[in-house]
């Protein structure tokens, strides 16, 4: 399982070598109570990847969710309780709160970036700038926060982009050697990035035409262009300051990288509340 395979590599970076503080300290009889608490506003995210790496290292662990997966959760609130050896709650703490903290700082990201996008009818959604080894990770978060899925990999969907048309001599040479060999099924998507473009991309069958790196008046042109004959996603240069400007354009999708590649990890602390 992908999951087991992410955790497995992340406490290897801890636990290869052992623990010498804790294991210094205490005894395996040890045992203690600990609560992870919210230290700002955030959308939770990650409660089962971090029960899996509690248990991971030490299955006696009682792992008690006091907040679901997707709520808002303001600062200062619990989010769960931990009871168990306290070697296993220490060793399990940093790798636990980095996925936490991550996947809360997308899903945060991605319920922001949703409510703009829903007020104008245009769907928000991510690219493969993602965390290397943790793309999985990443764009499940961005669904617990309410925004949308691209491709997860390469081989879910055909899109065409600068390099597809360098190397292939045209957008519609490339096009016209994808049709000749997937067949009818799959939607074809083309990136352009200027007009001129967009009417080839057009005339050789895109079934989805991204705009890339354009401007909020240019958009407006190439839609008009289109005029309803494929959908149309933007991409490139939108950030949550601008995205309401770029919604505003009237198109279909639009995809991200800083859903992903730039979010600020949200803070959550582990304390041990009482020692037993």
């Amino acid at each position: 399982m992908i999951l087991d395979k992410i955790i497995e590599l992340a406490l290897e970076e801890d636990l290869s070598l052992g623990d010498i503080t804790s294991d210094t300290i205490f005894a395996p009889q040890d045992k203690a109570k600990a609560a992870i608490t919210a230290k700002e506003d955030l959308v939770l995210c990650g409660l089962e990847v971090a029960r899996t790496v509690f248990h991971a290292v030490d299955s006696s662990i009682i792992f008690t969710p006091l907040k679901q997966e997707g709520d808002f959760v303001k600062k200062g609130e619990k989010v769960l309780l931990l009871e168990g050896p306290v070697l296993g709650i220490l060793k399990a703490e940093r790798t636990a709160l980095n996925f936490m903290q991550r996947m809360s700082g997308i899903a945060t990201a991605a319920r922001e970036y949703a409510a703009i996008g829903n007020k104008y009818g245009v769907m928000i959604v991510d690219t493969r700038k993602t965390q290397p080894g943790l793309r999985r990770l990443d764009k499940y978060a961005v669904r617990v926060g309410g925004a949308r899925n691209h491709r997860i990999s390469l081989a879910d969907s055909v899109m065409i982009k600068d390099n597809h048309i360098a190397a292939a001599g045209s957008i519609t040479k490339a096009v016209q050697k994808i049709k000749s060999v997937i067949g009818h099924t799959p939607k074809v998507e083309v990136e352009t990035t200027n007009l001129e473009e967009v009417k080839e991309a057009l005339a050789a069958g895109a079934d989805i035409i991204m705009l890339d790196n354009m401007t909020p008046d240019q958009i407006v042109a190439c839609k008009k262009e289109i005029a309803g004959r494929a959908i149309i996603e933007v991409s490139g240069g939108v950030t949550k300051a601008n995205l309401e400007t770029y919604c505003k354009t009237g198109v279909d999708v639009i995809s991200m990288g800083a859903l992903t590649h730039s979010v600020p990890a949200k803070d959550l602390s582990l304390k041990v509340i009482e020692y037993i």
